[in-house]
């Protein structure tokens, strides 16, 4: 608390120095008749202590309870005020220095006020990205991290019971994290007001949930924690990195991270601002041991291996901001918006999604749209990495128009909207070629009841099954039957085997049939009979040429199929 104290009382003594005339309103009389100099001297002095006395307290408290970076640069409004009045109760040359002093001051004011107008360009080189088409292929053979994390907190909080002393406390906030191999959200358990906290002291953990599989259930983990964002005074987390690092700059709620043995620790993201008090330039996290309160401070390429978003998701949500707005400068932002793209506030935190990507990095997803109102083409995408803030932007195939977020979830919205099901936490994928959005279904009490995915270029495109993968297979025998690419995997090859039928299933979808069958080599296919009608004819027994793609999926999505006696 050293630093506050003196930071105060510097602050204090400057503006009532500013405020307090240093001699009475009659003083310059008495110094032109030679009066008694020190008997208004005396009279100052009383007024300046109180004043100063008075100014440490409301800086104090100020910075205490704003918890705002203490840089004197942070001070212009206070200097504004204290030499305004200060320059109106004081006379001759005192009243032209504190005069001057009050015109410098609103001119820095105006400055920082005014930067926003002139260091858009700024902005957006800091948060310029590389720029490719499409993404690769996504891996069907990988489970995405899709349970939606509305759903997930639900389930969390049906099991609130496994919390000791439960009526002291409440859910966290939730964020996902890759632990052990494992994509997980994790939550901690918090205070649930300022007297809970007087009673309880320390939370008592928190709880970890599958983010892959709806069927999983939470675990409450107990790990004690002191320093936490419900606590209070020197125990709340913000106030606590804030007493560590006086003047650094901070954006964005602090996060928690556990590493690998199930240790908690709270990270928050700093960096600079790009310009006088404006914008946010990520440099580094800072990482608290909650219990201990032990703090380190990673600038970003040090950061331990276990913390996955490194750059906080309000860091990358503004970023998106600066590089989708300010492409050419603040002004064209607001009246010409030439080559404007407005980022999606459809994610799930603070308007970016966390995904995974195949080797297990974590990436923050955001769609791009047009400022037009009533427009629901997609105008890219962007990837973020959570550990390194480097950015990537995706055009999309530039001859097709693509569908944005929003449009996917109003084509769930009124597929059920007898049953009031919404779409939540939707994530674009490159499903077999195409550009699709994959988004979990859920029911007006937040639970989960299936996976919709629909094509980007082709809304007409869609299905929904009970898990992704489930809607992965109905979505295959979908683009076969809408004409779509079904280019496969980045992985996968064309190829051909013959073969003998062992066993087929037939199941109709839509207007066509669906066949599965597996062959004497032990492998499974599977074709849509809008693509190859005389499928349907295929029985036990029968010898078979096939053109398929191997994905290294459970059931292979056949490209081509001869069978012999019907071809």
């Amino acid at each position: 608390m050293g630093n506050i104290y003196l930071f105060s009382l510097i602050a204090g003594l400057i503006m009532a120095m500013l405020i307090v005339p240093f001699y009475g309103l009659n003083g310059s009389d008495n110094q032109k008749k030679g009066a008694k100099k020190k008997g208004a001297s005396k009279t100052s002095r009383i007024p300046m202590i109180a004043f100063a006395v008075l100014m440490v307290i409301l800086v104090f408290a100020f910075y205490y309870l704003f918890n705002i970076d203490r840089n004197f640069t942070s001070l212009w409004f206070f200097i504004l005020v204290s030499s305004a009045v200060g320059a109106l109760f004081s006379t001759g040359k005192e009243q032209m220095v504190k005069g001057l002093l009050f015109i410098g001051s609103l001119l820095f004011g105006v400055y920082l006020l005014t930067a926003f107008l002139f260091n858009a360009g700024e902005k957006y080189e800091t948060a310029k990205m590389d720029q490719q088409i499409e993404i690769k292929t996504f891996d069907e053979t990988k489970t995405p991290a899709s349970v939606p994390p509305q759903f997930a907190r639900n389930k969390m909080r049906k099991a609130f019971g496994q919390v000791p002393n439960t009526s002291y406390y409440e859910l966290g906030s939730l964020q996902i994290q890759k632990v052990n191999g494992e994509y997980v959200y994790i939550a901690p358990v918090e205070f649930s007001g300022f007297f809970k906290w007087v009673n309880g002291d320390t939370t008592p953990g928190y709880f970890t949930i599958s983010a892959t599989d709806s069927t999983a259930n939470p675990k409450f983990i107990k790990s004690e924690m002191i320093y936490t964002p419900s606590s209070y005074f020197g125990k709340n987390i913000e106030r606590h990195i804030r007493m560590k690092y006086p003047t650094r700059i901070f954006y964005g709620d602090v996060q928690l991270e556990i590493d690998e043995e199930g240790k908690p620790f709270y990270i928050r993201s700093y960096g600079d601002f790009i310009s006088a008090r404006n914008g946010f330039d990520a440099k580094g996290i800072v990482v608290v041991d909650p219990l201990s309160g032990k703090t380190e401070s990673y600038p970003h390429g040090k950061v331990p291996e276990f913390i996955e978003g490194a750059v906080s998701p309000e860091v990358v949500s503004l970023q998106n901001s600066y590089f989708g707005n300010y492409v050419h400068g603040f002004w064209n932002s607001v009246f010409g918006k030439k080559d404007v793209k407005l980022p999606s506030d459809e994610g799930t935190e603070a308007n970016v999604t966390p995904i995974f990507d195949e080797n297990g990095t974590m990436f923050y997803f955001t769609d791009f749209t047009s400022p037009k109102e009533g427009v629901d083409s997609m105008l890219g995408y962007s990837l973020t990495n959570s550990r390194t803030g480097k950015a990537t932007y995706y055009t999309g195939n530039l001859e097709e128009s693509y569908m944005d977020s929003e449009g996917a979830l109003q084509i769930i919205e009124k597929k059920f909207i007898e049953k009031k099901w919404k779409g939540k936490m939707p994530v674009l994928y490159n499903f077999y070629g195409e550009a699709s959005w994959l988004t979990p279904v859920l029911d007006s009490n937040g639970f989960l009841q299936n996976y919709f995915i629909v094509s980007a270029a082709n809304p007409e495109i869609s299905v929904y099954g009970t898990t992704p993968n489930d809607a992965l297979r109905q979505y295959k025998l979908a683009l076969q039957r809408g004409g779509g690419t079904l280019d496969g995997t980045s992985k996968a090859e064309e190829k051909q085997v013959s073969g003998t039928v062992v066993r087929v299933y037939k199941e109709k979808s839509g207007d066509y049939t669906a066949v599965t069958f597996l062959l004497d080599n032990r492998k499974n296919y599977i074709i849509s009979s809008e693509k190859e009608p005389l499928a349907i004819y295929l029985k036990e027994g029968d010898k078979v040429n096939l053109t398929y793609q191997d994905t290294g999926e459970i059931f292979l999505p056949v490209v081509q199929i001869k069978v012999e006696g019907l071809n």
